[in-house]
């Protein structure tokens, strides 16, 4: 019999990691008055402890598209503290899919091994981890944010040959560019290029599975390919693949979601992520019923057929995919999105993202039925630890890491928070 003061390791893990007793992230009691954020979630038979999870966000920090060390002790941080869910950033399918030269990517066999560690050590503490598949159409081969601040405010975004980039290979729906002069020419995809990119999504699936990961995210959000392909403001194509039939502008998405439905394990969750609306000006439609723009009615529509083909939860995001949007940014700016597809869609599970910093208001959003799940992003780059920050707020006792146990004591009674 071993002895009780054994420092317990994490089994079968990689290397030593002291194990949690419970996990990180999951309330140290529970009952009726548990807000909904630590409330387990089970998809399919992938069961996330907490509804508290990290968006994809990019780090353009990738070599050749491999994961670095970056991307451990970045994502390898946040598995620490608490959160349900971890989305590895956009992750190309194939190099010209890239949004800048520095972009993960999951197009060669080489890619998993870096991948399969930063996986392996989100497994070791107890937390759920996803890849969000990506090509990043139109607006590929640009520039990293810091790099673009630097060239100074007007200066071109496309990354040319001698800074890494592929401006002559930049694919999308059709030849329209997302901003003239400042982003590159797209090529108008051939048919023999869109099977293509179907297959590569295939076999970025097979290499995320042999990496680990707890799921999928495709990327059909935020103006990037597949967001391309949805909306009328950029596929202006004449063929089965665009134009004004909404039939013809969701084949793409739905085709490549239903093939990875039938190739990613039956057992594991697949997820879409979705821009809402492209937030140019005018309504959806005009009078006449022509499309005019992306917007919550064929959000709704796609949701509910990504539903039928067996797409587990819906990211719900918005814009990206018109260079004159106007956004009225405000805390929760894009929760009622969200909102609107759940009460159209009562069993299809949603994420709310955008501007959720507070905890009371992220409790809200589940309370008042408007998501089943908090995604948030820029917060987690402020505050690591914000499930048990929210935890303290909320009056719960939340599991640290052992190692963090002497800075989150049990929570302070509501009046001292308040005071």
């Amino acid at each position: 019999m071993s002895s009780p003061a054994v420092n317990k390791a994490v089994p079968d893990a990689r290397e030593y990691y002291p194990l949690n007793e419970p996990a990180i992230g999951v309330p140290r009691t529970s009952n009726a008055q548990t807000p909904l954020l630590f409330e387990p979630l089970t998809l399919r038979e992938v069961t996330f402890k907490n509804r508290i999870w990290v968006a994809a966000m990019c780090q353009y920090s990738s070599d050749d598209g491999h994961a670095t060390d970056w991307h451990l002790v970045h994502l390898g941080a946040l598995a620490t503290r608490g959160t349900g869910a971890i989305t590895m950033e956009a992750t190309a399918v194939v190099p010209e899919g890239r949004i800048t030269p520095e972009d993960a990517g999951l197009w060669k066999d080489s890619q998993i091994e870096p991948l399969r560690r930063v996986v392996s050590f989100a497994h070791a503490h107890d937390t759920k981890i996803g890849v969000q598949l990506s090509h990043a159409g139109r607006k590929s081969s640009t520039h990293a944010p810091w790099v673009q601040r630097k060239l100074g405010k007007g200066a071109p975004y496309v990354a040319g040959k001698e800074e890494n980039g592929w401006p002559d290979e930049v694919f999308a729906p059709s030849d329209v560019s997302f901003q003239k002069g400042r982003y590159p020419d797209p090529q108008e995809m051939s048919e023999a290029y869109i099977n293509q990119i179907i297959d590569a999504f295939l076999e970025s699936a097979r290499r995320a599975d042999e990496a680990g990961f707890d799921f999928i995210e495709l990327h059909a959000a935020h103006g990037y390919l597949l967001h391309e392909f949805l909306s009328p403001l950029s596929n202006v194509r004449g063929d089965k693949w665009g134009g004004q039939s909404l039939e013809n502008r969701l084949r793409l998405t739905l085709l490549i979601a239903e093939k990875l439905r039938a190739a990613w394990p039956s057992h594991k969750p697949l997820f879409v992520r979705i821009s809402a609306t492209d937030w140019a000006e005018g309504p959806e439609r005009d009078e006449n019923g022509k499309w005019l723009q992306w917007g919550i009615e064929q959000s709704t529509i796609l949701s509910e057929k990504l539903g039928n083909l067996g797409v587990d939860f819906i990211n719900c995001s918005t814009g990206g995919n018109w260079v004159a949007q106007k956004i009225p940014v405000f805390p929760g700016y894009q929760v009622s999105f969200a909102s609107d597809i759940k009460k159209a869609l009562p069993n299809v599970l949603v994420g709310a993202v955008g501007i959720i910093n507070e905890p009371e208001q992220a409790e809200s959003y589940l309370q008042e039925g408007k998501a089943d799940v908090i995604l948030m992003a820029r917060e987690f780059l402020r505050n690591p630890s914000w499930p048990l920050y929210a935890a303290q707020r909320l009056g719960v006792t939340l599991k640290p890491a052992n190692q963090f146990e002497w800075a989150w004591p049990a929570p302070a009674p509501a009046s001292k928070i308040l005071a």
